[in-house]
């Protein structure tokens, strides 16, 4: 238990964070629209954390499911590649319009970055990324991350933002990363469907058998990562350096909680690989 306790303790000592939220603890469940009181409450606790000496990340999804609700489509299952990009196209906007003025209504200055799995692939283009990551921490602006999925294709059938921002920690050399989902973190099984479903408090080391547990499920019908995608992105995060939190992101106050030490989600520990090569991890 005291080990434990020290684990949690370590999480105030972080400097560079990612905080990855999902669809769907952006939107409304009942029309899909933008929540805006909970985006409100985001950029306000980010830009505390900012102010209060930390690096800031943001990976936001959302933009799919923006779009979407801007259309009027309500027969989501059924939309073609070309339809979800173009809600990829009018979503992105009208997002980081709605981030840029609630940014700067705190005096925060937000920029967009727009990356796809080609851009880890690439040696190039991930030293890119990696030092303009640097340059707008440095400048002080928090980085919006999204997959670019108006042009990209595999990503939206097959990739989600767990691992786009476990990706995103790696390359930035994160301490911490932080999961926003819909549901308080890991489970022996579904609680959805199984109510013996244990919760887990802490994962010293991703092995198999917890890479089991993972589920390709989401009770989420706006998101693309169940808990199998998240168990993936923990792992990459954990093996590249950074210590790993997923917690619900109903309830926003959950960063502070789990940047205070408190005992708030599952936490994985990092678990440093000497040979972590990022490009090991992106499936082909």
């Amino acid at each position: 238990m005291e080990s434990y306790m020290n684990s949690r303790e370590i999480l105030k000592d972080k400097k560079r964070i990612v905080i990855k939220i999902g669809s769907s603890s952006l939107t409304h469940s009942s029309t899909g629209k933008i929540n805006l009181t909970k985006l409100e409450k985001l950029v306000r606790i980010l830009t505390d954390l900012k102010n209060s000496g930390k690096e800031v990340i943001l990976v936001s999804s959302g933009a799919i499911a923006v779009g979407r609700n801007k259309t009027h489509i309500t027969d989501f299952e059924n939309t073609t590649l070309a339809e979800k990009q173009a809600f990829a196209a009018i979503g992105q906007a009208q997002l980081m319009m709605i981030y840029q003025k609630l940014f700067a209504e705190y005096g925060q200055t937000a920029a967009q970055v727009l990356m796809t799995k080609f851009t880890i692939m690439n040696n190039l283009s991930r030293k890119n990324a990696e030092n303009t990551f640097e340059e707008l921490l440095k400048l002080g602006a928090i980085p919006i991350v999204n997959e670019n999925d108006t042009v990209s294709t595999y990503e939206i059938e097959f990739g989600d933002n767990d691992r786009l921002s476990a990706m995103v920690s790696a390359v930035v050399g994160a301490d911490l990363l932080i999961l926003l989902s819909d549901i308080d973190g890991l489970y022996t099984d579904d609680p959805n469907s199984n109510p013996d479903a244990e919760f887990i408090d802490i994962v010293p080391e991703i092995t198999d058998e917890f890479l089991n547990m993972g589920k390709a499920t989401s009770g989420s019908n706006v998101g693309t990562g169940g808990m199998s995608a998240k168990l993936a992105a923990a792992k990459i995060a954990t093996e590249s350096g950074a210590d790993m939190v997923i917690s619900n992101g109903n309830d926003l106050m959950n960063i502070y909680r789990i940047i205070n030490g408190e005992n708030c989600g599952t936490l994985f520990l990092s678990h440093k690989n000497e040979n972590f090569y990022l490009m090991d991890y992106i499936e082909e």
